[in-house]
């Protein structure tokens, strides 16, 4: 494991996955788009878990991939697939995180960092943020299931005005837009998204887990309930959590989940 990707716990319902590489603007390397699925791996094991953040160290969030190992890494056929598998196995294990996921964005969200942002459940950003999709100033194409990604957040005419045209955003119309939830001043970033996290965490992670599942059929393509989501909705039923939810409820007070 290099340092550049880390875990830190803020609680024990709360981590930080840290993209740690500011001097070039939080840009992930090869070896860190392979790494990400294990690191995230590994930080799904922790059954106290409820809330992750994903941000950049310093200034900036992520520029994306580092292009500056480009011309190695799509040297040949070979290592252009390997480099592109890696990098859509990042962006899987990111977007299909158990526990809800929330980006915490400043400064530069740009190609593979915004595609990053967009595996998040929820985002929220300073007034610093200037967020881009830039494949065509490289001449390359964002891969299917980003550009999936990106048109559930903005819709398909918005999607294909940032591809097509390159151009970065700021907070206010990144909001408007749908890339981010939350627009904040610079100096409450760090609040606004601890104050979403805590919210979280003060509600069933059992449900809100199996939702985030559910969401996640429905954007693999399940329409309609099947097996699975009929006994995920009728198991809840008998979860310990519901009966704290209900027993709280009739006690007037809040439940202990």
């Amino acid at each position: 494991m290099s340092n550049r990707l880390n875990i830190r716990a803020i609680d024990e319902r709360i981590s930080e996955l840290v993209i740690n590489q500011p001097e070039k603007r939080n840009a992930l390397s090869a070896a860190m788009w392979q790494e990400l699925p294990e690191i995230l791996s590994e930080a799904a094991k922790n059954p106290k878990l409820r809330v992750l953040i994903i941000r950049g160290e310093g200034d900036h969030f992520s520029a994306g991939a580092d292009i500056s190992e480009f011309g190695e890494l799509y040297a040949t056929l070979e290592s252009a697939d390997m480099t592109s598998e890696n990098m859509a196995a990042g962006f899987k294990a990111l977007a299909n995180f158990p526990v809800p996921v929330i980006a915490a964005i400043r400064g530069s969200c740009v190609g593979g960092g915004a595609g990053i942002a967009l595996c998040a459940d929820i985002r929220i950003a300073d007034e610093t943020i200037r967020m881009a999709i830039t494949p065509a100033k490289l001449g390359l194409v964002y891969p299917f299931t980003e550009t999936q990604r990106l048109i559930e957040a903005v819709g398909i005419p918005n999607a294909k005005d940032l591809l097509f045209t390159a151009r970065k955003v700021g907070s206010k119309e990144a909001k408007a837009l749908g890339l981010i939830h939350v627009a904040c001043k610079a100096q409450d970033l760090d609040n606004a998204v601890m104050a979403r996290a805590r919210m979280i965490t003060t509600l069933s992670g059992q449900a809100i887990q199996t939702m985030k599942s559910m969401i996640g059929s429905y954007q693999a393509g399940q329409r309609g309930d099947n097996e699975d989501t009929v006994r995920q909705f009728y198991d809840a039923f008998g979860s310990d959590d519901f009966n704290e939810g209900r027993t709280a409820f009739l006690e007037k007070r809040k439940p202990q989940f």
